[in-house]
């Protein structure tokens, strides 16, 4: 007989994300952005956009949430685990996967200027402001990546 656990267990949802990183004079900087419900530090994600690959995906998310441009990987650095909370109080299981993308431009407007806090910040110090553990993880794993 086939277990029930499978019933109960919904399947994680994908959302993709922006590692962006610019070089400053100590070294490589990494953008946060403010969540809008709570205002904690996140890296730019959101949900697959529809017939666009994953990577552009995370150019896209990049741009919204703070009017960055710039080239993406094609190929995800990895993926991490997460929650993703919603309106309703409800929080859906993620899987994230992580695009870097090498900032060439910050416009001063974008579509949610106003609704989120954008800073730069080196390696370490993004360490300390991340909230989930989950990222705090992806980002010791890939330190060496962000040259």
């Amino acid at each position: 007989m086939q277990s029930l656990t499978g019933l109960f267990v919904k399947p994680a949802r994908l959302q993709i994300a922006a590692l962006c990183v610019r070089y400053g004079k100590a070294g490589p900087e990494i953008l946060l952005v403010s969540s809008r419900g709570t205002g904690r530090w996140i890296l730019p994600k959101g949900w697959p956009e529809k017939d666009m690959p994953a990577f552009k995906t995370a150019v896209v998310e990049a741009f919204e949430e703070a009017g960055v441009e710039g080239q993406a990987d094609m190929r995800p650095l990895g993926s991490f685990r997460s929650f993703k909370g919603l309106n309703d109080g409800l929080r859906l299981r993620t899987k994230v996967l992580v695009f870097k993308i090498r900032v060439e431009k910050q416009h001063k407007t974008f579509p949610e200027i106003g609704q989120r806090k954008c800073v730069w910040v080196p390696w370490e110090k993004a360490l300390d402001m991340l909230d989930e553990k989950p990222v705090r993880r992806f980002l010791l794993r890939h330190r060496d990546d962000l040259t």
